[in-house]
This record gives structure tokens, sequence and C-alpha cells, in this order.
């Protein structure tokens, strides 16, 4: 019988060599996503010091919300983040999808974020 590699193994590779290449600097931080079938949350990070900046989830907004793992709930997650960032005074981020496909659920949130004002 041939065994068949898992999902979320392959995801992992992938997340890997991207992260290879992509890295978040004090100047230009890095936005991490990450999706569960229940939730998706987002963080933006600096790897110099490996500390989270700003972070938001669906899981958090929740009581706003009707589905937490809806294309609805990925947008306020990014307008979230967005508006987050700018407090912070984060005007420019590097996206890091993590591995997933940039469609769907991941997509919403990405131009989300970029209408509300970040940019990448």
């Amino acid at each position: 019988m041939v065994s068949k590699p898992l999902k979320n193994k392959n995801r992992q590779k992938r997340h890997q060599r991207i992260r290879n290449t992509i890295n978040g600097t004090p100047d230009i931080p890095r936005l991490s996503v990450f999706r569960s079938n229940r939730y998706i949350y987002a963080q933006i990070i600096d790897d110099t010091v490996g500390k989270t900046l700003v972070s938001s989830s669906s899981k958090v907004l929740a009581g706003e919300l009707k589905s937490t793992s809806s294309i609805e709930a990925s947008k306020a997650v990014g307008k979230d983040i967005a508006a987050k960032a700018q407090e912070a005074g984060i005007k420019t981020v590097v996206f890091d999808r993590s591995g997933y496909i940039y469609h769907g659920r991941v997509k919403e949130l990405a131009e989300a974020a970029r209408e509300a004002g970040l940019e990448f």
C-alpha cells in the first residue's frame, strides 16, 4: 500500500522554504498568518529579537462575528491587525502566508489588511 504524504507536513515544508527567505526586521516586520479549521490568527513579528509586536485572531473577535472560520472573520481579523499596527506605528510589513495557498481566507485577510492601510 502506498502511503500518501500528509497535507500539513507538506505545508510545513513549504513554510520552512518561505521562512528561509522572508525575515521580519524592526523597520519592516513580518505579518504571519495561521489558519486552523476553527479560527484564523495573524501576528506581526520582529524576527531580530523574536518578539510579537501586534496580534489578532478570530478567537478574540468571536463576540462580534457570526462564524469564526468564515471569510468574513478573516476580513475582520485583517482590518483589526491593520488598525493595531497603525496604532503601534507600523506601516509596512512582509506577508508570510505560512505555506498556505494565497486563496480563500488567507487572501481575504491580506486584502482587508491592505484596504485598512498596511502596505505589503
